[in-house]
């Protein structure tokens, strides 16, 4: 997949004024329908923040258009990295300073957040990121400055735009409740699988680390991370498990693709006693016909995993800091004029896999 020839960010942006009034953005319409606009930056209050936007990673979530086209028009990119331009009073930051920004953020008072459970906190759900991460410039609205981080002087701006996607990996596993020990199986060798891959490996010992995927290109970027690989287009993905396992399956098995068909593929794949996570959504009218039974008399548990909370962004953050190699997973890097381009090459599904948005060029 040639990652090695993938080019380097660029060094200075182009010239704009120290407070501009509007910024250029990339908002979504319609699956075919993604238009730049310049749009209208809303002035600052208390705790808020202006910020360039430096980098921005696109999201797989971004191309699901069931889930996109219930909230058009809706401004995109959840995965920034800005310098701070303008700083509100209260604002936790100094403007000069980098940051990594979640573009949600929980009250941590209520009852949600006592409990961890920061998505479904009824301040998380507002957007923080005005207009969003794919822009030249973004109003940071409180309370999340309180939730941005500031990126270490050594980490580069495209490796912190993983901190959120990481985030929801570190998520996924924590509610997986892993292990050391565990035989883990990732289904799906996109970015989000690779970086449950990575992850897995820094957050513990599993006894075995397994990936499966359908793309061979993406199967041969899971084999240095991978114990072994499985290639779910021509096997069995349950019996491959079981064959890797000593008839056993994997104790936690990591579903990244949205779809029943991968859902039951894991389920199959489970072991006795395990755990299968369900890290993304199907469109609202897909039902499973699971068999209850059987779930019942195996102990499975079946755990969903959306997003992540302020925690595990630290954590990431931490990682990312520590050195987690994510940045050979980067493709493509490009401007946001050639953002349209961007999301087609994430629909096309083979080529891609992270793609970063560098707007200042």
């Amino acid at each position: 997949m040639g990652l090695s020839a993938v080019p380097g960010p660029p060094s200075e942006p182009r010239s704009r004024p120290a407070r501009p009034a509007t910024t250029l953005a990339a908002v979504y319409h319609a699956a075919a329908d993604l238009r730049l606009e310049e749009v209208p930056l809303p002035r600052l209050d208390a705790g808020d923040m202006l910020v360039r936007i430096r980098a921005c990673g696109l999201c797989p979530g971004e191309i699901m258009d069931w889930y996109m086209s219930r909230k058009a028009p809706v401004p995109l990119g959840h995965e920034p990295v800005g310098e701070v331009v303008e700083a509100a009073d209260g604002a936790a930051f100094r403007a000069g300073e980098r940051v990594a920004i979640h573009h949600h953020a929980p009250c941590l008072a209520c009852r949600s957040c006592e409990r961890g459970d920061y998505v479904h906190c009824a301040t998380w759900g507002p957007r923080r990121l005005v207009p969003g991460g794919l822009a030249e410039y973004a109003v940071v609205r409180a309370p999340a400055p309180a939730e941005a981080m500031r990126v270490p002087d050594d980490l580069s701006d495209d490796a912190a735009t993983f901190v959120e996607p990481l985030a929801c990996v570190l998520k996924s596993l924590r509610r997986a409740r892993l292990r050391d020990g565990d035989r883990v199986l990732v289904v799906g060798a996109g970015v989000m699988g690779l970086l449950h891959l990575l992850a897995a490996r820094a957050a513990g010992r599993p006894g075995q680390l397994l990936a499966a995927d359908r793309v061979a290109a993406r199967l041969a970027l899971a084999a240095p991370l991978a114990d072994a690989t499985i290639d779910a287009s021509s096997d069995p993905l349950d019996e491959v498990t079981a064959a890797l396992t000593g008839g056993a399956g994997a104790d936690v098995v990591i579903v990244c693709p949205g779809s029943v068909e991968a859902l039951e593929a894991g389920l199959r794949a489970t072991a006795r006693g395990g755990t299968l996570v369900m890290f993304a959504p199907t469109p609202p009218d897909v039902r499973w016909p699971l068999g209850v039974s059987e779930v019942f008399f195996r102990e499975t548990t079946l755990v969903p995993s959306y997003s992540a909370g302020p925690g595990d962004m630290r954590e990431a953050l931490r990682l990312l800091a520590g050195g987690l190699a994510v940045e050979p997973l980067i493709t493509h890097r490009l401007g946001l004029r050639d953002v349209r381009r961007g999301y087609d090459l994430l629909r096309a599904g083979a080529d891609a896999l992270k793609v970063i948005v560098h707007p200042s060029v």
